[in-house]
């Protein structure tokens, strides 16, 4: 385990990093295959610093800190480290509003100028849930990733200016994810319960928790320096630089602002689900996805394809999921079929820990993991049984096999999205063939040969890299990505 630590040490290239091995070393002298793989997947990511905690069945099985909170300073990452979880804050903010249902003071479907009717005229037919699930339509009072607001006059400002702006879409007809929902919801909140909503969720979830580290950062950790806390990341070229964020006005702290460690939100996830804030009813109502005019559910990406009263939602028939993410870096993930919880915390923008934590699962329900072909559709799943049996190899016989006897048809996106899954699992030769097979089936399409010209290339061959880039091209001359690629080929083979 200590060479696993060196590893980390050494991949992320930093002075002095020597307190990365040792943090994590200290804890893991009952180390498991779970700690093992965490460490490697940081180094593959380039993850500083994460915080882990499991829940399974409202008890808290593991807990673990991996890793360096800040990278300057050569500072471990412990239990108590505070770590930014951003949007995750919109999960306390779902509680709160079911807490206002339960007392009768709100209904969810009611338009929302029953309690606000100061908003304009336009807005006023707009449901709680509606803004909740970011299916309103409204304009958006930010204009950038980091959170600027549209005036940069100040909150009120931006709040005037906001009120004049059109709606982007019919409400109820997409998904696009938006903070002036959360805006509204904070002035709904201070409204029904009659004091702030700061103080509405410290009072109802994080005092009956005894969060006190959540309550000491409260909701501005984005700006206000707190004591033992992790120092946010990002990564530009392969190294590590401080992350530009911006000031959260107190407007937005519905949307973001808190901050807590693992262990403190697995307890708050032990107390959700023992209905010490809401009642089981009221669960199932906050998890529900809001369902848009036709029918459908949307959300950020084919993962996390719902959204909720604050909560993302992974839908799908095998261990469906409600994952809260903040900052691309953070996760609060509940399992309600299995009964089973993970927090993941870090400190690196863009570690997207919705794209791993099956993978967490799956050490504890070994059906979850990729390598027993969790995550196919039925009609991939149904020829991944076949290969793996047969070998891979014989993808496309074993295709043209299925389709004849069984009828199964394969989208070209899922056999991409197969692939990519399998170079992700370091299965390349496996997804060489997987790509090769859909070349096969789509043999018109630019894309295929984009994948397969990247197959080739982490498998170190760059002149069949370079023949497929060029196939790209013969199919779509503009296309710059394969152009790209070509040039940076061509340096590499001077």
């Amino acid at each position: 385990m200590y060479t696993a630590c060196k590893k980390l040490a050494k991949k992320l290239i930093l002075p002095a990093i020597t307190l990365l091995s040792a943090a994590f070393c200290a804890f893991s002298a009952h180390a498991d295959e779970l700690d093992q793989w965490v460490v490697e997947l940081m180094q593959k990511r380039n993850i500083p610093g994460l915080q882990l905690a499991v829940v399974r069945n409202n008890k808290i099985i593991k807990v673990a800190s991996y890793g360096v909170a800040n990278i300057e300073d050569n500072i471990a990452v412990d239990a108590n480290t505070l770590f930014a979880i951003n949007s995750a804050t919109k999960a306390f903010v779902g509680v709160a509003l079911m807490q206002l249902v339960e007392q009768k003071k709100l209904d969810l479907d009611a338009p929302i100028a029953n309690y606000l009717p100061e908003l304009p005229t336009q807005w006023h037919a707009i449901t709680t849930r509606e803004l909740m699930s970011h299916t309103s339509g409204l304009p958006d009072i930010i204009k950038d990733e980091i959170a600027n607001l549209i005036s940069d006059q100040g909150p009120d400002d931006a709040w005037q200016q906001v009120q004049i702006k059109p709606l982007e879409f019919e409400t109820g007809t997409r998904f696009k994810y938006n903070q002036t929902n959360y805006a509204i919801i904070g002035q709904l909140i201070n409204k029904l319960a009659g004091i702030p909503f700061q103080q509405f969720i410290a009072k109802n979830q994080l005092q009956k928790t005894e969060m006190s580290r959540t309550l000491e950062a409260g909701f501005s950790n984005l700006n206000n320096v707190v004591k033992h806390s992790a120092r946010r990341y990002e990564s530009q070229a392969n190294e590590l630089i401080n992350s530009r964020e911006a000031i959260f006005s107190e407007l937005l702290q519905t949307a973001a602002g808190m901050a807590s460690t693992a262990t403190e939100l697995a307890n708050w996830l032990v107390a959700l689900q023992t209905n010490q804030f809401i009642s089981a009813q009221s669960i199932q109502q906050m998890w529900s996805p809001t369902r848009l005019k036709n029918g459908h559910t949307q959300g950020f990406n084919q993962r996390l394809n719902g959204y909720s009263l604050g909560w993302p939602v992974m839908g799908r028939e095998e261990h469906p999921a409600l994952a809260a993410v903040g900052g691309n870096r953070a996760g609060i993930f509940v399992y309600p079929k299995d009964n089973m919880s993970i927090v993941i915390l870090t400190n690196l923008i863009g570690a997207l820990p919705s794209q791993f934590v099956d993978e967490i699962a799956g050490f504890y329900i070994p059906q979850m993991k990729q390598e027993n072909g969790f995550g196919l559709p039925k009609n991939i799943k149904r020829l991944w049984q076949v290969l793996e049996v047969q070998g891979y190899g014989n993808a496309i016989t074993a295709a043209a096999q299925l389709s004849k006897d069984e009828q199964i048809q394969f989208t070209e996106n899922n056999i991409n999205l197969w692939g990519y899954s399998l170079i992700n699992q370091d299965k390349l030769n496996e997804a060489l063939a997987v790509f090769k097979l859909n070349t096969h089936l789509y043999p018109h399409s630019y894309n295929t040969f984009d994948s397969l010209a990247e197959a080739y290339w982490y498998l170190g061959d760059h002149q069949q890299a370079i023949a497929n880039y060029n196939h790209v091209l013969k199919l779509q001359p503009d296309n710059t990505h394969a152009k790209k690629q070509l040039t940076k080929l061509a340096k590499i083979n001077q």
